[in-house]
């Protein structure tokens, strides 16, 4: 059983609980229960810890033509942060409801003051997305709370508004959503149904631990899913990137229809 180890940090406010553990040199966040939330190697604040973080860097596989990120729930900012670091090119906008995940997340795992190419918002991701259509080239939805999914950010219309936030791209800049889920949730195969409804059946699956996170990656316009060409790909970031790019290749091959040499998404 998990253990909070040595906790350094804890804020209650409106009811909302947020902890701050470390352990052997990782510092996690946790709201509310043990389940983690977002971890990070102190001595590199600003790499990718989990699985899942890595894998929800796997748009880049689909395009390298991306200006533009949105982000709903920063936690502590894993994924934020490595683009900011790692993609100069990319400039984000985060918004996350609870200011006090905003604050911990500046204070405990270096979470940038926001710039130019930064700009963390307190906000309703839901509403958000409701004011801002087909404003970005990408977006990741990571919402969990202390119990998993909120209930708001797994529906169809939300999905829905999620694919009406994508711009909508060409082959090679094609408008990606990007959602991390838990495998082992009863609902995940009617999640998953709705993500496909919402993107007309453009959709792949990465899982990325079991029976952990899957990333699911929604697309607006069908990309170029040559498995030779994405292989390719793989290996170019990882000479760039501390991700294990062509292992994820491997993963959606695995658990995504194909035929050796393209992917086969059936549209609608």
């Amino acid at each position: 059983m998990f253990s909070f180890n040595r906790k350094i940090h804890k804020s209650v406010a409106n009811g909302n609980i947020v902890e701050v553990s470390e352990s052997n040199g990782i510092r996690s966040l946790h709201l509310g229960s043990i389940t983690i939330q977002s971890s990070m190697k102190v001595r590199e604040p600003f790499e990718l810890e989990l699985a899942y973080t890595r894998g929800m860097m796997g748009f880049l596989l689909f395009s390298d033509q991306m200006k533009h990120v949105l982000t709903i729930g920063l936690g502590g900012g894993s994924v934020p942060k490595y683009i900011h670091a790692h993609c100069p090119e990319i400039s984000q906008t985060v918004v996350e409801i609870n200011p006090q995940i905003i604050k911990v997340a500046r204070s405990h795992f270096y979470v940038p003051e926001n710039d130019k190419r930064l700009n963390v918002i307190e906000g309703d991701g839901i509403d958000y997305l409701t004011k801002n259509r087909t404003n970005t080239d990408v977006l990741m939805v990571d919402a969990f709370d202390s119990i998993g999914i909120p209930p708001d950010f797994c529906s169809q219309d939300f999905f829905d508004s999620c694919a009406n936030s994508l711009r909508a791209g060409t082959l090679t800049n094609n408008g990606i959503f990007v959602i991390n889920l838990w495998g082992s949730d009863k609902k995940f195969d009617i999640y998953l149904q709705r993500i496909e409804q919402s993107f007309e059946n453009k959709v792949l699956m990465l899982p990325t631990g079991k029976p952990g996170n899957i990333v699911v990656f929604g697309f607006k316009q069908l990309p170029d899913l040559r498995i030779i060409q994405l292989r390719e790909r793989a290996k170019k970031l990882e000479l760039i990137h501390k991700i294990e790019f062509v292992s994820f290749l491997e993963k959606l091959c695995e658990h995504n229809p194909h035929n050796h040499k393209q992917f086969f998404l059936e549209l609608s």
